[in-house]
């Protein structure tokens, strides 16, 4: 397995060159904001976007961008979280083909919600969020307790355990969606993943699971730049690797299963946008985490805009347009690996 490697840089050369940028990234994420409200169906101008947004009228136009905000809120929300866990794995299991699937946190709110669907009749709309987020907690559990061993977890013990609970979900999955007819409908509309339709109270209700993934993020940087030189050097440079990994999957978890109640599975975000961002940042999760948290969410809602201007006047789902822009990211990382070895 390739293992990341920590490559600390001057810290005041690195701030001076970084700062600049974040600045650019959050300018960019305002603009991106911007014109997931002003295109759609009906193309509002931008101009027309900023005075509805600063002082609305009840004109046809500003009824059109208001009820657009909560769409690309929610986008700007979800990619943001699914990006961050991205990091938070990649970092945890050192591992660059890391994302949130690796806990089986995905399969686990999956099989969470397609059993409330099944048998109990639930899982539309906001009764998602209570479903994924114990789905995607026992799911977490269940890996780190298969993935402990006599000297603790590591990151090989931990990706294995992984795989074998997604793939003990994703059996499960199937079993209960092609016995149950009502059920696969449902899910397969929803397991494709989508920002069209949501209902804007699903911002309110998945805001304190993505916060406090969030909370949970800003205290890992050190932690995992420790993590990515070995256990035994993190424990040496005073670093608590079992804590560290316990608060990681953690933070991952409720960033998720917040993200995936909301908008459902969305690939490749939390495994594309940290490569593409340690091209600019280097290995320091100080700057990683920050800069991939912004990416994410300009990535996720500019595939949401381009599936509606490509399909127009329809649109493609996000979580397809995602796929196509992620796997060249995923050829290219697995090409690094290949040079690295």
């Amino acid at each position: 397995m390739l293992l990341l490697s920590a490559r600390p840089a001057p810290t005041r050369a690195r701030a001076t060159r970084l700062l600049p940028a974040l600045a650019l990234a959050l300018g960019l994420l305002v603009l991106v904001g911007l014109v997931s409200v002003a295109v759609g169906t009906r193309s509002v101008p931008l101009d027309t976007v900023w005075r509805a947004l600063t002082d609305p009228s009840s004109s046809f136009d500003d009824t059109v961008v208001l009820s657009r905000v909560p769409r690309t809120v929610l986008g700007l929300l979800s990619g943001a979280a699914l990006a961050t866990a991205g990091v938070i794995m990649q970092g945890l299991t050192r591992n660059p083909l890391g994302d949130p699937g690796l806990l089986g946190i995905g399969a686990g709110s999956a099989a969470a919600i397609v059993t409330g669907l099944a048998f109990f009749g639930v899982g539309s709309g906001q009764e998602r969020v209570w479903l994924a987020l114990p789905g995607a907690l026992v799911a977490v559990v269940a890996v780190f307790a298969l993935g402990s061993g006599r000297r603790g977890v590591t990151p090989v013990r931990l990706v294995l355990a992984g795989a074998v609970v997604t793939a003990v979900l994703s059996a499960y999955i199937q079993a209960v969606t092609l016995t149950h007819p009502e059920a696969f409908d449902s899910y397969r509309f929803w397991v494709v993943g989508s920002l069209a339709g949501r209902d804007p109270a699903l911002i309110v209700e998945t805001l304190p699971y993505l916060v406090a993934g969030f909370v949970l993020a800003l205290v890992l940087p050190s932690s995992l730049n420790a993590l990515a030189l070995g256990d035994d050097t993190a424990t040496a440079l005073g670093a608590t690797v079992g804590r560290t990994r316990l608060v990681g999957a953690l933070a991952t978890a409720l960033l998720c299963a917040g993200s995936t109640a909301a908008v459902g599975p969305i690939a490749f975000i939390g495994l594309a946008v940290p490569h593409v961002v340690r091209l600019l940042t280097g290995a320091d999760h100080r700057w990683l985490l920050p800069f991939s948290a912004v990416g994410g969410a300009v990535l996720l809602v500019s595939a949401d805009v381009l599936g509606r201007v490509v399909a127009s006047p329809g649109e493609l789902q996000v979580g397809v347009v995602t796929a196509f822009l992620g796997a060249p990211v995923l050829l290219l990382a697995v090409r690094r690996m290949r040079g690295a070895e």
